[in-house]
């Protein structure tokens, strides 16, 4: 498998919104519907598989201290985000096609399971669950400027399994730090990932930066993400952001750091102030 390059190359995008940060109906009705309901039936199947996986016998999920209404509550404001931030009511809608893909095994040589991590990395990605699914309350929010987007999750999770998914982020620059992607009509994509600071917040964190090179609207173009998620107690938030404008990591570090202050505040019985505490 090839190694990231220090600076990954970016392609000039059209202006295409797809998925988890990027879909319009314009690009959607442009990119092959037949195509498009393949890619998206191949990601639910394998969630099927992997949810029926999950059926063995677990430990009772630990109290998350976190109610629907703090969870919320928890969630960034516009206030919270410097620039030209527009809150949108679909969030739990977006997915970005750029995502689907079959990973080529063969770019793993001998070490095959890797491919599986990064099969589950677009996955997850595709469908915003980094940390799995939560085992108690859950909200979510977005947020559009230009052709980009940032998305926000707060949840309660069992810890063990939360500590065991943040170890799983962590692996990810190096288990699958690039690799090809192949969608339903054979086009390819390039995925690279790589480690992304995290301001130092909350009780652990991780960061990730994705870019995918491929084709959009038989365009070149380059989506470029980055994630960040950070556990407070049994409660986490998870942030992505960016598009094919190109990144926002600094919006997401920013998002990242009011968006802790204010899940923090709600766990202490508090209510997150209207304007923001900390934007630096």
């Amino acid at each position: 498998m090839s190694r990231r390059p220090s600076h990954p190359v970016r392609l000039t995008a059209c202006a295409l919104a797809a998925g988890a940060l990027l879909t319009t109906a314009a690009c959607s009705a442009g990119d092959g519907g037949s195509d498009a309901a393949s890619d998206t039936a191949a990601v639910e199947a394998r969630a099927t598989e992997q949810d029926a996986a999950k059926k063995a016998p677990t430990t009772s999920p630990s109290p998350s201290g976190l109610t629907e209404d703090g969870a919320k509550a928890a969630l960034l404001t516009e206030a919270d985000l410097e620039g030209d931030w527009n809150q949108v009511e679909d969030a739990d809608k977006w997915r970005d096609r750029l995502l689907v893909g079959e990973v080529d095994v063969s770019d793993f040589l001998t070490a095959k399971t890797d491919a599986a991590d990064c099969q589950e990395l677009l996955d997850a990605l595709y469908r915003d669950n980094l940390l799995g699914e939560p085992s108690g309350p859950s909200a979510l929010t977005g947020f559009e400027q230009g052709d980009s987007r940032l998305l926000e999750q707060v949840a309660g999770y069992d810890r063990a399994g939360l500590d065991e998914r943040l170890k799983w982020l962590d692996s990810m620059p190096d288990t699958c730090d690039q690799f090809t992607a192949t969608d339903s009509a054979g086009e390819k994509r390039t995925v690279q990932v790589t480690e992304a600071s995290v301001p130092d917040v909350g009780d652990a964190s991780e960061g990730l930066h994705v870019t995918v090179r491929g084709t959009a609207a038989d365009n070149p173009a380059t989506l470029t993400l980055d994630v960040a998620a950070v556990r407070v107690g049994t409660s986490a938030l998870t942030v992505t952001g960016g598009g094919l404008d190109g990144d926002e990591a600094a919006s997401v570090e920013q998002a990242v750091r009011q968006g802790t202050e204010r899940l923090k505040t709600v766990l202490d019985g508090g209510t997150p102030s209207p304007q923001p505490t900390n934007l630096y």
